[in-house]
């Protein structure tokens, strides 16, 4: 709860605050790394952090959040919350690398805004950050006590079994444990970190869907190549899909991640967008494996036919179901419709297919198409509290919260799967 004699200074400062915050942001990153260079060995996101996302994503976060404080200062915004947190814990963060943060944090607001940061309003933004700090610390606490794992032992060893070309951009890999640990099982729709050593020898982490349910041996995650166009390419990606062959080894952490499969036993509506697909074919393949016979429903945008990623794997699960139906729209034309209950030709329109009453909706893509998809339904009359989305990458609608509410009505896919609205990496 943010003290009644910090809530006004804060008030008071957030606008100048949030109008500085990209300057904030940028010099916190440039000073940290400049002092403390080891931390983009195994933690950040170098490509994250030279194309600027992770810097946006860090303002948002930051904007929303000391909003929620000013807004509700008896409760914290959970939801962000929760998503930051489970990033974290996929990447080994521990508790006393918050100070770190909080140091060069705040050596950042004192260099952008100078004299206006008043030892008050130093003190009102120092409870803030730790306000939020201490409230991910005991997140993920609970995250690593869950999985029975600690900060050092989040990574364990894994070898390629299996290489599967799935598009001229997507690569599939099955990966069986080599030690002999127990693999506890993951929740439907959550994703492992995966850290590589890269040719200048520092390691990178990113993040990507499970795409096939445990079998207490193995796992199963899908890469996209990341093209740059006028950017650099995916450092990561780019060397997963060249270099990685079967046989080889690759250092992965236990699942986390927090937008999961409902399983209330309510009907499934599973909406996604390109590579979106890979969180919505682990749900289907755990849905198959648990017997389910839910009404399932996915709804699918791509480009053309050739572009669905794991289109086999997926549209085999949804036959394999009972109340399966799956819908495909393609911006290049209908494509052969096989195993298809109906294609379309253009962007994904929800108007276009018959919904389930009473169903949970899971939506993964890039931003343009959640804000789409989810103005869609909401004008169909489903209720927003039943509407779950997934960002791939940084949550830049979090950088909108001074001015736009963010898809849940409270708070397009760089490299990786998840850097969602993270505070501290990315």
């Amino acid at each position: 709860m943010l003290s009644n004699r910090s809530r006004p200074v804060v008030e008071a400062t957030l606008p100048v605050v949030g109008e500085h915050i990209d300057e904030i942001a940028t010099r916190f990153y440039d000073h940290m790394f400049t002092e403390r260079p080891e931390l983009l060995d195994g933690l950040f996101n170098r490509g994250n952090q030279a194309s600027g996302t992770q810097r946006l994503a860090l303002a948002g976060s930051i904007a929303h959040f000391a909003q929620a404080l000013v807004a509700t200062p008896e409760q914290l915004p959970e939801r962000l919350l929760s998503r930051v947190a489970h990033k974290h814990a996929s990447l080994g963060l521990r508790a006393d690398q918050y100070g770190i943060v909080h140091e060069h944090l705040m050596w950042a607001i004192v260099d952008v805004l100078g004299d206006a940061v008043t030892p008050e309003v130093a003190e009102a933004w120092d409870e803030v950050y730790w306000l939020m700090a201490y409230a991910l610390i005991h997140q993920e606490r609970g995250l690593y006590s869950a999985r029975g794992v600690s900060p050092e032992t989040v990574w364990r060893d894994w070898e390629v079994v299996e290489r599967r070309d799935e598009t001229s951009d997507v690569v599939t890999f099955v990966v069986r444990r080599a030690d002999r640990r127990s693999v506890r099982t993951s929740l439907p729709g959550q994703y492992v970190s995966v850290q590589v050593t890269m040719p200048d020898g520092t390691r990178q982490p990113r993040q990507y869907s499970l795409t096939r349910a445990d079998d207490g041996e193995h796992r199963q995650f899908s890469v996209k190549r990341v093209r740059g166009g006028d950017a650099p390419d995916g450092e990561v990606s780019n060397l997963l899909c060249d270099s990685v062959r079967v046989g080889d080894h690759l250092t992965l952490s236990v699942p986390f991640g927090d937008v999961v499969l409902d399983e209330s036993g309510r009907p499934v509506v599973l909406v996604s967008a390109g590579i979106g697909i890979t969180p919505m074919a682990g749900m289907l393949s755990h849905l198959v494996a648990a017997g389910s016979d839910l009404s399932v429903t996915l709804l699918h945008a791509d480009g053309d036919e050739q572009s669905f990623a794991l289109r086999h794997q997926v549209l085999a699960d949804v036959r394999a179901l009972p109340g399966g139906r799956a819908y495909a729209w393609y911006e290049r034309g209908e494509g052969d419709g096989v195993g298809l209950d109906g294609t379309f030709s253009g962007w994904l329109d929800v108007d276009d297919v018959e919904l389930t009453p009473g169903a949970a909706y899971h939506l993964c893509g890039p931003i343009p198409f959640l804000r789409a998809v989810r103005e869609q339904l909401l004008a169909r009359g489903v209720p927003a509290r039943d509407v779950q989305y997934e960002v791939f990458g940084p949550d830049l609608w979090q950088a909108d919260a001074v001015t736009e509410p963010s898809p849940d009505a409270g708070p397009a896919s760089p490299e990786g799967r998840h850097s969602t609205a993270s505070t501290l990496t990315g």
